[in-house]
């Protein structure tokens, strides 16, 4: 027999031997060989930490406690990722990539599998200075699902800078790449969980919340983010936040837990918030929401972060949809075609060893007999529920896939298998940018890849989404969009009201009552304020000085200006009475000059009479300058060309009665006085003194106060605005008319001691009744103007103008013009004599 013939017996023999003595087939739910290993750290089995497993120097066997099935669905999604890519991907082709998958059990295992995953093949971890060419047992780490273990493994692998991406933790310290440089995440960080919240509250005006958080870092981190946001904007506030405690290993609660709820349970009921914000992993609600159950707790809105947002078995709790409305922040959903059937397929075993090759020892922690059996149980409500944080474990391994497609410069057909290291892999999946089922995953500069946010709403349905999505945050715009309807469990459906104090009314402003900015009293903002509430709500802003509001306003009007107008009936009034004063004034003029020679002009005052004349004759036609809107050209005339033409008047009254008294009193007594005032025209030199004097005071007025038109408030009537021609009108006119004042007061006394001269020369009745007018008007004008402050104060100004100048014109001049053209007679020079005749024997 030659060789053809002994080489079947030959291979059938050995293969006896190799069967007869293999290993036990390993099972492929924690192990798969491949030429690059990735790291699996997840929660299988829930257990708060404790101390409990510190008592004996061993590792705490995860599976004595009760299984998490979200945890072993993302357990899952590894291992179909990882065989999707072997099998039907040509990321790597000829590379066969492996995983080793460890339970974490919450936080309890941590260390061990880490420093596993560091470690060779041979379980040593050498003491190095460098590490650069360093190949530890795995490439990558996926995992694991809280910010404390992740933490707690991202202080090892950084060291190593071994690539670690988390798929769930969503601490911001995580974010720290000086602390953490091999730290990726395909979750999207607390703040942007925490906005999302924000944006949801503030999408339904909940401004009084409740935060409950556990007794742990998860808990104390993600309140703190919480309040930290709200501190910057004071849109909502927290009424109160207490401590959930954390349940032993077992799930009971002691009697000091239970007093613990309790006292929290009763506080929820009596507070008027109604939106309850939870901070906790699903391990410390079981015995709460059990509790609120008994306490029958039914009105309330929970906001459920993500560690519990589409947690299953809590949603399968009997009657949880009692006690209100659950939304919940979570990852987006993105269908994985194919992973519901992988979800609940018994694994394969591995090929059995030959005797002659080592086979690698399994890890702690690394059984699960329960699981398969039952996430069947609730495969139906995960398949409802759709992929959301499985899809982030899917993308992490896809991540770290390119990336090894990159660093092994792979090609349609094969890979370079070299040696991997931890810092060149971590550099290329810092670098990764690739489409993955509708999403484009890349990394920023924190490590985070900017996957959308959905709000959820828990449904109870039969065969409907458990989870259903009612609004989404994206993360690169910061920006919250509902896109469903949500449910309520008020009785009408209404959007549940939870606010310390209801909103104010349109104009009115905040008042804050207490240490919450939320709680507040609502007050009237007064007339002349507005609320502008773009600006401030706690502040009334006051209106310009042109303008005005009315109660509760949240803008302002222009004020009506109020100035003297032609067509209402004072001013009619007034230019009538201007127009007969001016008619007057030229009919006098006319007369005085067509009898200038006569003796009753002369005893007048001849010439002086037109110097009086002239100014009436220009005052009356200047009274429209009191009428319409001032300008600076109608404020100087207003303040210095009435004044000045009255002045000369009644300086040139005040001369003439001085000069009678003179003429028939004192001429023989002061007769070098006499002839000295009648040489150097004493008269005229008084006039121009007076005027001169009057111009200095109207400067020195205009000088310290200006001239132009100023608008001021109607003390009766805010709505108006006064314009007049410097803010002290009234104080101006005062001053002003002193001057004159003092002349009429004069001229009245002259004509008095003058009472008694003949008849033809007595004028003293009616320049005591001119005298008389003038000053009792311009007292008149004060009162008036001390008691009031509107338009009148224009019009009773301009009419005490008129008759002051009406009654020098009718009261000094009519009687002589009456005289003039009713009684000739008495207007001849031997007329006059005789009456001086006879006053003279008369007093002999």
């Amino acid at each position: 027999m030659g060789l053809w013939t002994r080489t079947p017996w030959a291979l059938f023999l050995l293969l006896q031997i190799l069967a007869g003595t293999a290993e036990p087939a390993e099972n492929l739910d924690f192990f798969l060989p491949g030429d690059y290993l990735l790291g699996g750290l997840f929660t299988l089995h829930a257990n708060a930490q404790g101390t409990s497993h510190l008592t004996v120097l061993q590792v705490p066997k995860c599976q004595e406690y009760d299984m998490k099935v979200l945890g072993y669905n993302l357990m899952q999604a590894m291992r179909f990722a990882v065989e999707e890519i072997n099998n039907h991907s040509s990321l790597l082709p000829g590379v066969q990539l492996g995983y080793e998958i460890v339970d974490i059990c919450y936080q309890t295992n941590n260390v061990q599998p880490v420093l596993y995953f560091l470690a060779k093949t041979d379980y040593f971890l050498p003491i190095n200075r460098d590490y650069s060419s360093y190949e530890p047992r795995v490439v990558a780490v996926i995992g694991p699902d809280n910010s404390k273990s992740t933490i707690t493994v991202a202080n090892f692998l950084s060291l190593f800078l071994l690539p670690q991406i988390s798929y769930s933790a969503i601490s911001d310290q995580l974010r720290n790449k000086q602390r953490y440089p091999a730290m990726l995440h395909t979750m999207p960080s607390a703040t942007h969980h925490i906005e999302a919240m924000v944006q949801l509250m503030l999408q339904f005006r909940w401004n009084w919340i409740v935060v409950l958080m556990s007794n742990d870092d998860y808990g104390r981190d993600n309140s703190q983010v919480l309040r930290d946001r709200l501190a910057r904007s004071n849109d909502i506030c927290i009424a109160f936040q207490e401590v959930l405690p954390m349940p032993q290993p077992d799930q009971v609660a002691t009697a000091a837990e239970l007093r613990q709820l309790e006292g929290i349970l009763l506080k929820l009921k009596q507070a008027t918030a109604r939106i309850v914000v939870v901070f906790s992993p699903e391990l410390a609600l079981h015995n709460f929401f059990h509790q609120a159950l008994h306490w029958n707790v039914t009105d309330m809105v929970w906001i459920a972060s993500e560690s519990w947002a589409i947690d299953p078995v809590l949603h399968n709790l009997s009657g949880l949809q009692n006690t209100g409305t659950f939304l919940g922040i979570t990852i987006q959903e993105v269908p994985m075609p194919g992973f519901s059937e992988f979800r609940v397929r018994r694994p394969k075993a591995l090929p059995a060893q030959p005797p002659n090759k080592s086979r690698p020892r399994g890890t702690c922690n690394q059984e699960c007999d329960a699981c398969l059996n039952v996430t069947r149980s609730f495969n139906t409500i995960l398949t409802l529920s759709g992929e959301r944080v499985a899809y982030c474990v899917y993308s992490a391994v896809y991540a770290v896939a390119h990336a090894l497609h990159s660093l092994l410069r792979c090609s349609s057909y094969y890979c370079r298998k070299e040696p991997v290291y931890p810092w060149q892999l971590l550099k290329e999946i810092q670098k990764v940018n690739f489409p993955l089922l509708g999403n484009q995953i890349f990394f920023d500069k924190q490590g985070d890849v900017p996957l959308r946010l959905d709000i959820v709403q828990w449904q109870w349905h039969l065969s409907q989404n458990p989870f259903q999505s009612v609004a989404s945050y994206d993360p690169m715009q910061q920006q919250l969009k509902i896109i469903g309807n949500i449910s309520w469990h008020t009785y009408d459906n209404t959007i549940p009201t939870s606010m310390c104090s209801k909103n104010c009314q349109l104009g009115q402003i905040k008042k804050s009552v207490g240490i919450h900015p939320c709680c507040f009293e609502c007050n009237d903002c007064l007339p002349g304020t507005f609320l502008n509430q773009t600006a401030d709500e706690y502040e009334c802003q006051p209106c310009p000085s042109t303008m005005w509001s009315n109660r509760k306003d949240t803008s302002c009007f222009k004020r009506k200006l109020a100035f003297l107008e032609w067509h209402e009936a004072p001013t009619i009034i007034v230019a009538v009475l201007a127009v007969l004063g001016f008619l007057s004034t030229l009919a006098v003029l006319v007369i005085f000059w067509r009898h200038f020679q006569t003796p009753m002009v002369r005893s007048a005052g001849g010439p002086m009479c037109f110097l009086m004349l002239m100014p009436l004759l220009l005052a009356f036609g200047m009274v429209p300058m009191y009428v319409g809107q001032p300008t600076v050209l109608t404020c100087i005339c207003r303040q210095a060309f009435f004044t000045i033409c009255y002045s000369v008047c009644i300086s040139c009254i005040t001369v003439r009665s001085f000069q009678i008294v003179c003429i028939f009193k004192m001429a023989s007594y002061l007769p070098r006085a006499y002839g000295f005032w009648v040489r150097y025209h004493g008269p005229y030199v008084f006039v121009a003194i007076i005027i001169v004097l009057k111009g200095i005071l109207l400067a020195s007025n205009m000088l310290t106060t200006t001239i132009n038109p100023i608008a001021h408030t109607d003390t009766e009537d805010p709505n108006i605005m006064i314009l007049s021609c410097h803010p002290n009108y009234r104080t101006g006119l005062l001053f002003n008319s002193s001057m004159d004042l003092v002349l009429s007061i004069m001229g009245f006394i002259f004509a008095y001691l003058g009472k008694e001269l003949p008849t033809n020369y007595n004028e003293a009745k009616f320049i005591t009744l001119s005298m008389t007018f003038s000053f009792t008007s311009s007292i008149s004008l004060c009162t008036f103007m001390s008691v009031y402050n509107g338009v009148l104060v224009t019009i009773m100004d301009l009419l005490v103008t008129v008759l002051n100048f009406l009654a020098i014109s009718l009261g000094y001049f009519g009687p002589k013009c009456y005289m003039i053209l009713f009684y000739p007679e008495r207007n001849t020079a031997a007329y006059f004599n005789s009456m001086i005749q006879g006053y003279t024997m008369r007093k002999d």
